[in-house]
């Protein structure tokens, strides 16, 4: 599958499961789910932190099969 299509894919999802988890954290006052504010900055700059340790969809573009 192609690197760019990947990223295409999980940054929407990453902003949008961040967003449920910090609203989420805000209506029933547990404060483990602020940790969705990792995957919401991820989302909003453009970067995987799954990707990068694991290489498998990188900025170049490289076909991943």
């Amino acid at each position: 599958m192609n690197a760019k299509k990947i990223r295409g894919i999980c940054r929407p999802i990453r902003i949008i499961l961040g967003t449920a988890l910090v609203a989420y954290a805000v209506y029933s006052g547990n404060n483990w789910f602020y940790l969705g504010v990792i995957p919401l900055i991820a989302g909003l700059v453009n970067f995987c932190p799954l990707c990068k340790i694991t290489g498998q969809c990188d900025i170049m573009g490289k076909d991943n099969n």
